[in-house]
């Protein structure tokens, strides 16, 4: 297809740059300032280069947490350009404004947007440097370009073959095409197949840097001892028997908009948590008193029962009409979540009189940038951010408060320092998904078939105080992120209505992987089994039933189904439970199969199926999609914060598990092929697995279990 060039999609081409070519490439302006497009400082990355060797060197502008992004950005435009991958360099962008995500507008790496954001612009760029090569070509010749063709790394014609490396100088000096054609998709040679990661080889061989790897001369580790009692406050502290502890240099009082508490600094990580532990400190709560989990708990109820402040999120028919047929009901609720990234928290910063440098695992170089400019009293330019590699992110390196101690403290103490958590310290620090509990209604027709369904989300505004609340948060004041998964309900009937009340307890709450689509995933997909049950039909075949106009939901549920062996004899003591759920732009289905050893859940066996539209990295997707459900599991399984007397009661994995080794179930994953455009891929592995198993455990046990996680319900 030809793609006309237009001033928002490219700047200009820069010329020789180190003497060879180099591309500057905008990904669309927001609206609001497309007016001053022209301005230099609305240009955006990422720089793409080729030198006089032939070797193209892409500058990723997202961070690289496992998700595949240092490998899948340079293949999109390897792909265009006609670039052997061997030819190809990675480099990481620094933070600047030029690197501004297209979506956000602003510089950062989640909502499983890498290569869906980037997959027009990349390949955009790269097809407009192949064409001023072929431009050049045709020009050093004298032939007519539309004779020329291009090889990897070489322009190819009648007169010969010109390797691209000759022929940078001359395509710095042409001007840009008005038009460029993409490669059909017929043409792909990268596209599509299983490279290998760029970043893996420097992770065998210990050289890959991780936050917690940087080291900068002079620089101090800090240990902070934060307030353990959430929303509490800081009465005083004694730093004397700390200051004793050999290797501590000073001691300082953290008081952020996100975290209160005292920061023992030393010359090592080790003297720094020593000290900490002789601290002195005093505590007191704060305005929102001693929270429990039982209160809440609580609270939700009687919210979802008074519907205080309800908004209706999506309203289909007149649900209140229906008034016949059978009545199913069923309350479900969901525990606030930790990230538990496997990386600890960790930044490290200097403040100087001509700026700020930071070394971070981070997920937001432009938010965090201009936090550290507000804290250092400089501007945004000054601050220069070194992205390292993310041992994890889930949404939790996108958080400030890890960036706001380290740039805090390297001020107060006129040198670089670095900060490094604990995971108890991460595990109580909130930002955590939110607790929720959603009460759902349908009424079914003799067929057994849904005639209507109303419900009612009980969910703290994960989007309010972020930044983000005019991209999520409606015209209707309705968060959108407290109803994404149940409000798109999928499944077909006439008449429909979802409610929304916010619950606002006090504790801090953030984008946790999948967002609204995990607990909401478990809803929806929990509540279809139980009406599938009511009407006394298989769940597998009563989903399908309902999903003639959503074909990419029938498509991977009839995979799953179909690779899961759905209906085939089991071993005595299992069963199977399925789910499909749809997030991010991706379709995922998933079918878990399961038994029970000493009244503890057993999952031997999850069977996937997603359609992601056109892939990019097979293993890479199915790569993700494995993670993605692992990580869901052990939510699903094990995972919950909980509060007593203002204090979060987990610490350690010993009391917030994951998924070990001996745990992890065979899966199978198949992607569905689809000529869609690319859908997320990170996260949409995470909402089906947990409705999965507790589908299942309900097919071997007859009980329902409503409320994660499961290790809590008593199943023997």
């Amino acid at each position: 297809m030809n793609m006309p060039l237009q001033r928002r999609h490219f700047l200009k081409q820069i010329g020789a740059l180190g003497g060879g070519l180099a591309l500057a490439i905008e990904f669309g302006a927001p609206a609001e300032v497309e007016a001053a497009a022209d301005a230099a400082a609305l240009q955006a990355g990422p720089w793409i280069r080729l030198d006089h060797q032939g070797i193209l060197t892409v500058v990723v502008d997202k961070s690289e947490m496992g998700q595949g992004v240092l490998t899948s950005m340079p293949m999109l435009v390897a792909e265009e350009l006609d670039v052997a991958w061997d030819h190809v360099r990675v480099e990481q962008a620094p933070a600047a404004p030029q690197y501004a995500h297209p979506w956000f507008g602003t510089q950062a790496t989640g909502g499983s947007t890498s290569v869906r954001a980037m997959w027009q612009p990349l390949r955009q760029a790269g097809a407009t440097a192949r064409q001023l090569l072929l431009l050049a070509a045709a020009k050093k010749w004298d032939v007519a370009v539309s004779t020329l063709h291009t090889e990897p790394g070489v322009v190819i014609g009648a007169k010969g073959r010109l390797p691209y490396g000759e022929l940078v100088d001359l395509a710095a000096t042409l001007p840009l095409p008005e038009k460029v054609a993409l490669k059909d998709p017929k043409q792909f040679r990268l596209i599509g197949t299983s490279l290998g990661r760029s970043e893996v080889a420097s992770k065998v061989n210990g050289s890959a840097q991780f936050g917690i790897d940087v080291r900068v001369p002079g620089m101090l580790f800090a240990s902070v001892e934060r307030c353990p009692i959430i929303g509490g406050t800081l009465v005083s502290f004694d730093p004397s028997a700390a200051l004793k502890v050999p290797g501590v240099r000073q001691v300082h009082r953290v008081e952020t908009p996100v975290s209160v508490g005292v920061a023992v600094l030393a010359d090592s990580t080790w003297a720094a948590k020593q000290g900490r532990q002789a601290l002195k400190v005093e505590w007191a709560p704060g305005k929102t008193g001693l929270l429990s989990t039982a209160q809440m708990q609580k609270d939700l109820k009687a919210l979802a029962v008074s519907r205080t402040g309800a908004k209706v999120a999506r309203r289909v028919g007149t649900p209140e009409s229906v008034t016949t047929g059978k009545l199913v009901q069923a309350a479900y609720e969901v525990p606030y979540l930790a990230h538990a990234t496997m990386e600890p928290m960790n930044a490290t910063a200097s403040v100087t009189a001509n700026g700020v440098e930071i070394w971070a695992p981070t997920q937001a170089q432009g938010p965090h940038q201009q936090i550290a400019a507000g804290i250092a009293g400089c501007k945004p330019e000054q601050v220069i951010i070194h992205t390292t590699l993310l041992g994890g992110g889930f949404g939790r390196r996108f958080a400030p408060d890890f960036i706001i101690e380290a740039v805090s403290l390297a001020k107060a103490a006129k040198t670089p320092v670095q900060v490094l958590w604990s995971r108890e310290d991460d595990t109580r620090a909130q930002y955590y998904r939110p607790m929720a509990r959603s009460e759902l209604q349908a009424r079914l027709g003799d067929d057994g078939k849904p005639l209507a369904m109303t419900g009612v989300n009980v969910v703290e505004s994960l989007s309010t105080g972020t930044g983000f609340e005019g991209a999520l948060i409606d015209k209707q004041g309705i968060d959108t992120t407290a109803v994404e998964g149940l409000a798109e309900f999928p499944y077909a009937m006439d008449h429909f209505q979802l409610d929304w009340v916010r619950h606002s307890p006090g504790v801090r709450t953030w984008f946790w992987r999948s967002v609204g689509s995990t607990e909401n995933g478990f809803f929806a997909e929990s509540f279809i089994d139980e009406l599938a049950h009511a009407a006394g039909q298989d769940p597998y075949t009563y989903r399908r039933s309902l999903l003639a106009a959503k074909p990419r939901h029938l498509a991977v549920l009839d995979r799953a189904a179909k690779e899961a062996g759905w209906g085939t004899p089991l071993p005595a003591g299992r069963a199977r439970g399925i789910a499909v759920c749809e997030s991010f732009g991706s379709y995922v289905a998933e079918v878990a199969e399961i038994s029970l050893d000493g009244g503890a859940v057993r999952v031997h066996k999850v069977t996937i199926a997603a359609d992601v539209g056109v892939v990019v990295n097979p293993d890479m997707v199915k790569a993700q999609m494995e993670g993605a459900m692992i990580y869901g599991l052990s939510a699903a399984l094990y995972g919950k914060i909980t509060l007593a007397e203002g204090r979060v009661e987990q610490g350690n994995f010993g009391e917030y598990p994951p998924v070990r080794l001996a745990e992890t179930p065979q899966v199978n994953v198949h992607l569905v092929a689809s000529a869609e455009l690319p859908g997320g891929v990170g996260e949409p592995g995470t909402p089906p697995i947990a409705p999965a198993v507790a589908n299942a455990l309900f097919q071997l046990t007859g009980k329902r279990i409503r409320s994660l996680p499961l290790a809590d319900a008593t199943l023997a």
